[in-house]
């Protein structure tokens, strides 16, 4: 009786550990795969938008001119 008692409490102490170690790894395979969907998701929603098209007018283009002003010109 006393073996198997030991048997057991050496098999729990295993499994426990295995899942100490194991655990931190899970979580985060489990976060990084509800992060990978939630992009999937945004980048649809991207790609529908797109295909609907603009919703307000685009912005126009500015076009800048640039000089250098010097003491000697």
């Amino acid at each position: 009786m006393n073996t198997a008692t030991d048997n057991i409490v050496g098999i729990l102490v295993v499994v426990a550990i295995f899942v100490a170690l194991a655990l931190p790894s899970l979580i985060g395979l489990a976060r990084d795969r509800r992060i990978d969907q939630q992009i999937r998701a945004a980048e649809r929603a991207r790609r529908e938008a797109e295909r609907i098209g603009p919703t307000e007018l685009p912005a126009r283009r500015r076009l800048y001119f640039t000089t250098t002003v010097t003491h000697h010109s």
